[in-house]
């Protein structure tokens, strides 16, 4: 069973150019839906093939995951990779027909992300800005950074030292499916990661070839984790109650700019979102700027 799955991962790598984090939760689903096969087919021998899969055991392993307390979103997520799984064998041969063809993903409602404010942005700014060691100018540097141009924590530490241009006020970083975007970025947070690569950058650098803009205290590339520890770190002392993690930035820059008059479309091209519909979430939190523009042009208001 495992030779398909590492087929089906090579096919969403290679031809459809599906980023390192996706393919890392496909595998890790597509192994747990293997495991249960395996259990459920055990009287069948020790290496249940996928044509012993049918509706009956898939919705058996649907009902497993609700058992087990998967979120729907979770629950969604992993029988769509099920379903994307199923139909990528019968296209390749593997199989003549698609079990999960009839199948029904769990309904999740979509969730309004709940942004910062401004107020809460700046403090959360000021936090690492009371200090002036290296890892605290960098720490200014991520945050300025991620909140002026609404990139995802993977892109933000992907970053290298070539890929932002000061000079010009802008960040070239690759997206989901290794799609470039150029993202112009304000004069505070062009200043914050100049700082950083003057002052500070240079003495935690180790290796004069890392190309990483971020680094960590061993002079590596910081990882996704090592920002989040960071990001909760400032947040906390900040005296943010709420949880605050990168995509709590993501969303508050969307939303500000949104707030701001910016054009829907705009923003969409900002996030790096294949689909408007994903950008649209968020003019349910633009609802009152709308209102009190509404209120402010129509004569009869």
């Amino acid at each position: 069973m495992g030779e398909e799955i590492k087929s089906f991962l090579n096919h969403l790598s290679v031809e459809r150019g599906f980023s390192d984090n996706t393919i890392y939760a496909y595998r890790n689903d597509l192994n747990q839906l293997a495991s249960f096969v395996a259990e459920t087919t055990r009287y069948q021998g020790d290496n249940p093939e996928w044509s012993t899969v049918d509706r009956n055991i898939l919705i058996s392993y649907i009902l497993d995951l609700k058992e087990r307390n998967y979120a729907s979103a979770t629950v969604a997520r992993k029988v769509a990779a099920v379903k994307s799984f199923f139909g990528f064998m019968v296209a390749d041969g593997i199989l003549s027909s698609d079990p999960t063809e009839n199948l029904s993903s769990p309904k999740v409602g979509k969730s309004l992300p709940k942004p910062l404010s401004a107020a809460e942005v700046e403090a959360l700014l000021a936090e690492p800005a009371k200090d002036s060691t290296p890892e605290a100018k960098r720490d200014v540097a991520m945050i300025e950074l991620l909140y002026a141009a609404g990139m995802r924590v993977s892109e933000l530490v992907s970053l290298n030292t070539g890929n932002v241009n000061l000079e010009a006020g802008f960040v070239r970083c690759l997206g989901k499916g290794a799609k470039e975007r150029i993202i112009p970025i304000h004069q505070q947070a062009v200043k914050a990661v100049d700082e950083y690569m003057v002052a500070a950058r240079p003495r935690l650098l180790r290796g004069e070839e890392e190309e990483a803009l971020f680094l960590n205290r061993r002079g590596e590339r910081l990882t996704r984790q090592g920002f989040w520890l960071i990001l909760k770190a400032h947040a906390k002392a900040a005296g943010i109650k709420r949880a605050v993690t990168p995509h709590t930035l993501r969303h508050s820059f969307a939303t500000h700019i949104l707030s701001g008059g910016a054009d829907l479309r705009a923003v969409q091209e900002l996030l790096g979102h294949a689909n408007i519909s994903s950008t649209q979430i968020y003019t349910h939190l633009t609802s009152e700027h709308v209102r009190q523009a509404y209120e402010k042009a129509h004569p009869r208001a």
